[in-house]
């Protein structure tokens, strides 16, 4: 088997564009497919993605396309960078001409707000039958675009499956890890996003990094409680898919959830802001915490705080009311 792949990226946004670069990097053939046909003509014409990734200079052998069917056709693996609120449509689109042998790799984090589906459940109905694994970790797209060192975990139910993607997937700045704990990345990967909002609005309110701190180390809590009755193991949690990713987004303004809830905390305008995706899982989220009878509160937060019912002040001041117990 040649070590080199022809992999087809779907999502020129910047975390599409960024692995598009890295599997280049990496030795494979890269195809990136975005939907908007100036975008494609911007990537292939300048080597540029002003829009989502500026300042970065996209190697020339990356072709970018806006026929999916082009994309997709030739592939011996892909990566699903799409937001995951869109996933399901564009992977149902691609199914008709995509090999049932080719895995797929789903590079979004989310749940569907509908749904409650997480990736790969949404994935598998729009598939047929493609082997299903899921990249998730803290990685910031302009990091890894830039040749940062960054480490992720790749996994699925399919352990020597997940060992062969997270191989060919490594590059000299990539360090793929691999993992047969599908839903404990998943679900870490997705959490995280809305305990970020929580952390960020703590520190747009000025709350302190106190706070922060206690945000994020009792997020963390509700992330394994919620991970456990789903199946997760705690172990993934602990690992870089869970932690690790929680620890990089609760702490920088790069994180567009952390941006998002610092908005929030600062009472400023979020209309402009780019999209975050922990703002569609905090309502799913919650409502599945809630029909499983799970503690949750700061989810819960989260959820009131984008709905309108409280503010930040007053959901820091009902957190820190609750009732005492052991850690």
């Amino acid at each position: 088997m040649s070590t080199s792949w022809s992999i087809a990226v779907l999502g020129a946004g910047a975390w599409g564009t960024a692995l598009a670069l890295t599997m280049q990097r990496a030795g494979h053939r890269t195809t990136l497919w975005a939907r908007d046909p100036n975008l494609v003509r911007e990537i292939n014409d300048t080597h540029a993605n002003s829009r989502y990734l500026p300042g970065v200079t996209i190697d020339p052998r990356v072709l970018a396309t806006d026929d999916l069917a082009a994309a997709v056709s030739e592939a011996d693996c892909v990566l699903a960078a799409i937001p995951a609120q869109h996933l399901s449509a564009v992977l149902a689109s691609a199914s008709n001409v995509l090999a049932p042998d080719v895995p797929v790799v789903l590079c979004a984090k989310g749940i569907e707000r509908e749904t409650g589906r997480l990736m790969s459940e949404a994935a598998r109905e729009a598939l047929r039958g493609n082997s299903l694994a899921a990249l998730s970790g803290p990685s910031f797209a302009t990091d890894l675009a830039r040749g940062l060192p960054t480490a992720v975990t790749v996994a699925s139910p399919d352990g020597a499956l997940a060992a062969e993607l997270a191989k060919r997937l490594s590059a000299p700045h990539l360090r793929c890890y691999s993992s047969d704990d599908l839903v404990g990345v998943e679900l870490g990967g997705a959490l995280k996003n809305v305990l970020a909002i929580a952390a960020g609005a703590t520190t747009g309110a000025g709350l302190g990094a106190s706070a922060v701190a206690a945000i994020t180390t009792r997020g963390f809590v509700e992330l394994r409680r919620i991970g456990a009755a789903f199946g997760a193991r705690t172990e993934t949690l602990m690992g870089l898919s869970g932690l690790g990713d929680l620890i990089l987004t609760c702490s920088s303004s790069q994180s567009r959830n952390f941006a998002y809830g610092v908005a929030l905390g600062r009472g400023e305008s979020i209309e402009n802001l780019p999209l975050a995706e922990g703002v569609f899982t905090a309502g799913i989220a919650a409502r599945l915490v809630g029909e499983r009878g799970l503690e949750a509160p700061i989810v819960e937060a989260v959820n009131g705080i984008l709905e309108g019912r409280l503010t930040v002040e007053t959901a820091m001041q009902a957190l820190l009311a609750r009732p005492l117990k052991s850690e």
